[in-house]
């Protein structure tokens, strides 16, 4: 699994121009599952995401997770993660999994973190759906978590 993680302000989902989720500050995690991807990966992105200490503390140094500033998360499923663009100049997308396996795997990270830090606290957009991300990256802080499996 491929987790790109950007520290946000604020952060929505539109699908077919209606807001589905919106949150103000915490984490906007764009999840990449691919073929090899199971409930390790799940597990290991379900403990990682909420103590990632990536916001700042007093003294202005990154200490301080999601989890510790009373921050939200929003999770968008992203195939797109696994884009294979060294031959030509059209990405391939053989490395994603197919919903069918990738979809299970994301809802049950959402009930995780939804478990971790509170129902509310946790929103996704629709998977499969076309999406508009809005987002306001604050730092900017972004970074990449990628599961053993890689």
């Amino acid at each position: 699994m491929k987790a790109l993680i950007q520290r946000v302000s604020e952060a929505s989902v539109e699908v077919d121009g209606q807001r589905v989720a919106e949150i103000g500050q915490g984490l906007l995690v764009l999840l990449g599952i691919t073929h090899s991807d199971g409930m390790d990966d799940v597990a290991w992105l379900g403990r990682k995401i909420p103590a990632l200490r990536i916001f700042e503390d007093e003294a202005g140094l990154m200490n301080r997770s999601v989890q510790d500033i009373g921050g939200s998360v929003l999770v968008v499923s992203q195939f797109t993660l696994y884009a294979d663009t060294h031959k030509g100049n059209r990405p391939s997308f053989v490395a994603a999994a197919h919903p069918e396996h990738a979809e299970p795997l994301y809802e049950v990270l959402v009930r995780h973190l939804r478990d971790t830090l509170g129902a509310s606290r946790v929103g996704t957009g629709v998977f499969g759906a076309e999406m508009k991300v809005r987002l306001l990256n604050d730092g900017p802080v972004t970074v990449e978590l990628i599961t053993n499996s890689e």
